[in-house]
């Protein structure tokens, strides 16, 4: 039988100075106050770990506001209502929204819909969503930072399925392999590889029509030498510049951002909350590729509540293969939603 007693949960003591380190998140045990009129208890079921976890750990200009120094994490998860005084919310019923990095979530007014995981995710929402800004079409070549990753995987499949040369960039011979072989690039570049720069010039011979930037810092600029006139790039995610630990805190900004003005190109920002409205075409569509055979989905999984700073870790090193969750409570399994290959 669950404990619905106490909460064990993640609060933020300080704001990481470069690294996320020891002490910067404290696991806490705390009781669990009892429901009021309007409320429902979700317990966590599977917990989504997201790069921008980093930027809300900090204090700079953001999509959202920082999380408050000793407030529980912020976090995407999936749960179970547990108990239940809403009329929206029934015990059973699973349910996806921010739950934080914690056992129980006290929902009061949030909005919870059904689960959104897996190649139904916000992850694989985006890539679809991003690709239908890129617009990609045969003859055209098309570059993905991050490919073997939660979202660049699933852009680069949808960019071949409408026709285009799809060029990925991963960390790492084997996520090369596997984005060409297993998920159906045209090519993929190792940034692992001393000779990126040249290893990607020649795996772009006709230059860069379209970026899927998940990356930034060195690798962006590099891209922007190689843009063709009236290129697209679409700005999904910079994560070279989330942690400044390491080599990271070396890089000092792009160098080359004058060819956006020489080729005229479009470079836009993209944060998939700004297009809920879209989200239900989005889903069908993605659906009916997953149901057909025509994408492929990549999970890594780690179990326990307890690990997920270091699944963060794992993340910001570009040491995981697909979307990245950690498995709070059983079930893990959730209808809809495939764990196809797990790691960890």
């Amino acid at each position: 039988m669950t404990d619905v007693s106490n909460n064990q949960a993640w609060r933020l003591r300080r704001r990481p100075v470069s690294g996320v380190a020891p002490g910067d998140l404290e696991l806490v045990s705390e009781p669990i106050a009892p429901l009021e009129e309007g409320q429902a208890l979700v317990r966590t079921l599977v917990l989504s770990v997201e790069a921008a976890s980093r930027i809300w750990m900090g204090h700079q200009r953001a999509f959202m506001p920082p999380v408050g120094l000793d407030e529980v994490m912020r976090g995407i998860g999936v749960g179970e209502v547990v108990e239940s005084r809403r009329d929206d919310m029934k015990v059973g019923d699973i349910v996806a929204g921010f739950l934080g990095w914690q056992e129980f979530c006290c929902a009061d007014d949030q909005r919870l819909d059904a689960p959104l995981t897996g190649v139904l995710g916000h992850t694989a929402i985006t890539a679809y969503l991003g690709i239908e800004y890129l617009q990609p079409k045969p003859g055209q070549t098309v570059v993905v930072s991050a490919a073997a990753g939660g979202v660049g995987s699933i852009a680069g499949q949808l960019a071949r399925l409408r026709g285009a040369r799809v060029v990925g960039i991963a960390g790492g011979a084997a996520k090369c392999r596997h984005v060409v072989d297993d998920l159906g690039f045209d090519a993929c570049v190792d940034r692992k590889d001393p000779a990126w720069p040249a290893r990607l010039d020649e795996a772009t011979p006709d230059g860069v029509d379209l970026d899927f930037e998940n990356v930034g810092g060195p690798i962006l600029d590099h891209l922007l030498m190689r843009l063709n006139l009236h290129a697209k790039i679409l700005l999904c995610g910079e994560v070279s510049s989330y942690d400044d630990s390491g080599e990271r805190s070396a890089w000092r900004g792009l160098v080359n951002v004058d060819q956006v003005h020489m080729q005229r190109a479009t470079m836009q920002g993209f944060i998939v909350t700004d297009h809920l409205a879209r989200w239900p075409a989005a889903l069908d569509a993605l659906g009916g590729l997953w149901a057909s055979g025509q994408l492929k989905y990549d999970e890594s999984v780690v179990s326990g509540l307890d690990q997920a700073p270091a699944a963060l870790l794992r993340l910001l090193a570009g040491d995981t293969v697909g979307k990245l969750v950690v498995s709070v409570a059983e079930p893990v399994t959730i209808p809809g939603h495939p764990l196809t290959t797990v790691t960890g």
